[in-house]
């Protein structure tokens, strides 16, 4: 008796183990874990446990509003409430000086106030857009150091070293490209911003909120 108990135990105990094997069982997913629109992307950064979030700006084809969305994406991530390490301010990195061309003083005013910093962005487009006026009808469609030059893309690089600095550029057909204190410059923003349709903003000599 004991012989075929000792032969037949691990015969049952083979058997029993092998039919958990076929057992099918129906995983239950809650309501709560299921994906039901897209969601950010993360990734791993050099190959560490580090997780950054892939965040893109909104697309707004090539309106004006397209432009300023994606220029202030590459100023700030659309920050309204930022101050970069150099202290430039808000959605746009705007410097105290160039606030206060445009009528504003009160910098912690102007950091809080989303309204104002889009009034400001509009009249410190207009204002370029009258510095650089003569500049956009020299020099808008033809190439410098590869890129076209478009209107859309003199203010943007006004935006990044002033417009002085772009007339610079253009009369100089490149050779003088000023970059700002993280290393970009103008001819970059000139390449990157240019085709939006800036035409809804009319130029105004000394524009003020």
């Amino acid at each position: 008796m004991r012989k075929w108990i000792s032969f037949t135990s691990p015969l049952i105990i083979t058997f029993i183990l092998l039919s958990f094997g076929f057992v099918s069982t129906k995983v239950v997913v809650p309501e709560s874990l299921k994906v039901t629109e897209p969601t950010e992307v993360l990734f791993p950064k050099n190959k560490t446990s580090y997780e950054k979030t892939i965040v893109a700006p909104p697309f707004l084809g090539s309106s004006y509003a397209g432009f300023k969305e994606a220029l202030a994406f590459k100023e700030s991530s659309g920050d309204y409430f930022t101050t970069n390490t150099l202290g430039y301010l808000g959605k746009y990195q705007f410097g105290i000086g160039t606030l206060q061309l445009i009528g504003v003083y009160d910098a912690s005013t102007f950091l809080n106030n989303p309204e104002l910093q889009e009034r400001v962005f509009q009249a410190n487009i207009a204002r370029n857009k009258w510095i650089l006026r003569r500049d956009i009808k020299r020099f808008e469609g033809k190439w410098i150091k590869g890129t076209k030059v478009t209107e859309s893309g003199m203010l943007a690089a006004a935006h990044l070293a002033g417009a002085g600095n772009v007339k610079k550029y253009l009369r100089s057909y490149g050779r003088y490209d000023l970059k700002d204190s993280y290393g970009t410059n103008m001819a970059k923003y000139i390449r990157v911003f240019s085709g939006y349709d800036i035409s809804e903003i009319s130029p105004k000599r000394n524009a003020k909120i």
